[in-house]
């Protein structure tokens, strides 16, 4: 099926209509990858031009295919435990505090929130840590929530299953532990045990909508996520985490992020770490 170009005009409609509902920005130098992701959609979809497309996704009620074109451009990069220092202060900063309370009798459940968490590595190697740390503990007392806009990735996420290639900075030790490997037709894939399922909640959160949360973060972990933001939806972001998170709890943004010249009420502690006082 062939298509018409993307004009200039049809590209800064999906810009617009893209930042409104998810609040990604799509500069000027996205123009190829905003063409080449739309039009492998338009292909499963059956349309033939973006003008037409637009026009359904602006009309369409059920919102149906609205999901699956935020599915097509929302970019999903991650590996697990990518940018070791965060899981590096997590047990040497973090879990003592933790493992403290439990020890004093404070079983109150710690809640975690892996947001923007793509395909699962995130949330996973998070469970990773908590298991090795307390162990039996983990059970009543601790979960992750995983969310992401794209069901596409969420579907991925939660089948649990990864190329080997993508496992390369797991360690032996827990690739045994928390991973089946694949063999015969499966050769070369691993599949998550469901010792670490039971750990993650994933579901579908659309960031720049009102958080349908009734209770209280002690962690969340948005990183490589607001790089696709621009100011005004990043500083909007940072004071609804702010919101949703305990006091004392933490914000963990990716190394390549900041929050300076952003206005909000985190204490900083280091790099790409930051506290609720």
């Amino acid at each position: 099926m062939a298509f018409s170009e993307l004009s200039d005009i049809d590209f800064r409609r999906f810009s617009t209509l893209v930042y409104e509902k998810c609040g990604i920005y799509l500069r000027k130098g996205k123009k190829e990858l905003v063409r080449t992701r739309l039009g492998k959609r338009m292909r499963e979809a059956g349309f033939e031009n973006f003008k037409a497309y637009y026009r359904f996704l602006t009309q369409d009620e059920s919102g149906r295919e609205l999901v699956m074109m935020l599915d097509a451009i929302s970019t999903n990069l991650t590996s697990f435990f990518r940018e070791e220092r965060h899981f590096d202060f997590l047990e040497n900063d973090i879990f003592p505090s933790y493992a403290a309370e439990l020890g004093a009798g404070n079983r109150r459940k710690r809640l975690f929130w892996s947001a923007g968490c793509s395909s699962g590595e995130e949330p996973y190697s998070l469970a990773m840590c908590l298991l090795e740390y307390f162990g039996d503990d983990v059970g009543h007392n601790m979960k992750v929530l995983a969310t992401d806009i794209s069901t596409r990735v969420l579907a991925h996420a939660r089948r649990g299953v990864y190329r080997a290639s993508r496992l390369e900075r797991v360690p032996d030790a827990l690739l045994r532990e928390y991973f089946h490997r694949g063999y015969d037709k499966q050769k070369g894939y691993f599949r998550i045990k469901p010792i670490l399922k039971e750990v993650v909640e994933f579901r579908r959160v659309n960031l720049v909508e009102p958080f349908p949360f009734k209770r209280r973060f002690d962690l969340i972990l948005c990183r490589n996520v607001m790089i696709y933001f621009d100011r005004t939806s990043q500083a909007g972001l940072v004071n609804k985490f702010y919101d949703v998170l305990r006091p004392g709890g933490y914000l963990f943004i990716g190394h390549s992020e900041t929050l300076t010249g952003i206005d909000h009420p985190f204490t900083y502690v280091k790099p790409s770490i930051y506290c609720k006082s």
